[in-house]
């Protein structure tokens, strides 16, 4: 779909999309791996009654992961709206 746009606005676009990716990207390396360092001081803590580590290993990061997706979706569909290059 960008072919058929200016190479500014493509750019423009990319631009957009590129950072959005690097968002998403922080957040998901957020939750794959810096939580999970951190599983044992945040066994301290306790969340529906399960140590907030062992939950957030267990359920909150993979929680997480699917509100990411829909989260990037949306942001996505917002940026190509944005440069006319939206899907109907």
């Amino acid at each position: 779909m960008t072919e058929k746009l200016p190479p500014e606005v493509a750019e423009a676009h990319w631009a957009k999309t590129r950072n959005l990716m690097w968002v998403a990207l922080a957040i998901w390396a957020f939750f794959s791996f810096i939580i999970h360092f951190f599983v044992s001081a945040l066994n301290g803590v306790t969340f529906l009654g399960f140590p907030l580590g062992f939950y957030m290993a267990a359920q909150g990061s993979l929680i997480v992961f699917v509100l990411l997706i829909f989260w990037f979706a949306h942001k996505q569909n917002k940026i190509d709206e944005e440069f006319g290059v939206a899907e109907d």
